[in-house]
């Protein structure tokens, strides 16, 4: 396929924070990500074949959400370079408690590819030992949940009714679990 027209146009910084710079290029508005080199999205499944989420006040939806655990990788100052597996092991356990035994990557893909250039990679944590109760760092007040993979549907529901939406990413690792097994 030949370039897109919109490629040749300069891209113009509308505002720029530590993490998203809002951008535009001709008539598209976007963001971009800034001072990270890519995020991951961990499927963390227990050895009692139990689904870990965390469930945080997420602030753009004024809610609390339920998600799989996930972070930003080389945004630590000094760490820049971090391999995707060194900031899934720091996310995972920062936010869960739990340590895995095996990373997997299971996809790598755009997340809203209409509104930002954000990719994520999707790694399976497996062989699960839980270290500490979670939570995330001192900006967050993460809840962890274990889910039994045999009751995740109905559970998701019940998490929707109480008002709690669940991310979408959760479906999306699901998928490749369930490639996997």
């Amino acid at each position: 396929m030949d370039r897109h027209p919109l490629e040749s146009l300069p891209v113009e910084t509308l505002a720029e924070g530590k993490f998203l710079r809002l951008a535009q290029r001709g008539p598209w508005e976007f963001v971009e990500r800034v001072n990270t080199s890519g995020a991951v999205v961990i499927v963390a499944v227990t050895l009692d074949d139990k689904l870990v989420l965390v469930e945080q006040y997420r602030v753009p939806l004024a809610r609390y959400v339920i998600e799989l655990p996930a972070g930003l990788v080389g945004d630590i100052q000094g760490q820049e370079h971090e391999a995707l597996v060194t900031a899934a092991e720091r996310e995972l356990l920062e936010e869960t408690g739990f340590q895995a035994a095996r990373f997997e990557e299971l996809a790598t893909g755009p997340t809203t590819a209409g509104l930002a250039d954000e990719v994520v990679t999707f790694l399976l944590a497996s062989g699960l030992e839980r270290r500490h109760d979670g939570g995330g760092d001192e900006h967050e007040e993460i809840v962890v949940h274990e889910v039994p993979l045999a009751e995740i549907t109905a559970r998701l529901r019940d998490f929707e009714a109480a008002g709690k939406p669940v991310d979408t990413k959760i479906f999306t690792g699901l998928y490749f679990l369930a490639q996997r097994r």
